[in-house]
């Protein structure tokens, strides 16, 4: 980045697309590092019955190790966030409602859930801050 250049949050859907589909990719391929790489610093997971906070990424990747088997077992094999809103909240804050679709092995559709997720732009390019899953 060059000097002067100032982070933005992002709402360009190329650029969410690509970070959704790394985010994908990763979660359906058990890549906890890669995982753990997509989200800022701290982080919030909320859901209806539980909500969690993590401050390094070793924390991250703790939470995400189960995900992999849950993924496996169902034989998900590919993932894709369908972009349902973006929402500019700030000038580095964006955030975005996601519909996950799934294929399993067999190349069926597998319905997945919503979340919204509260990205931060960074000179990385966006990284999670919050994760909801609202359905």
């Amino acid at each position: 980045m060059a000097t002067g250049d100032a982070v933005r949050a992002s709402t360009d859907p190329d650029t969410l697309s690509d970070f959704f589909d790394r985010y994908g990719v990763a979660l359906t391929t058990g890549d906890v590092p890669a995982i753990a790489g997509c989200y800022a610093l701290p982080g919030l997971v909320v859901a209806d019955t539980y909500s969690f906070s993590f401050s390094t990424m070793a924390a991250v990747a703790l939470s995400f190790v189960g995900a992999a088997p849950d993924y496996q077992q169902r034989q998900l094999v590919a993932a894709h966030a369908l972009i349902e809103e973006v929402e500019p909240v700030s000038a580095l804050l964006t955030m975005v409602a996601v519909r996950w679709e799934f294929l399993d092995s067999q190349g069926r559709a597998v319905p997945g859930e919503r979340y919204r997720y509260l990205l931060r732009g960074t000179e990385d390019g966006p990284m999670i801050c919050t994760v909801i899953r609202t359905g």
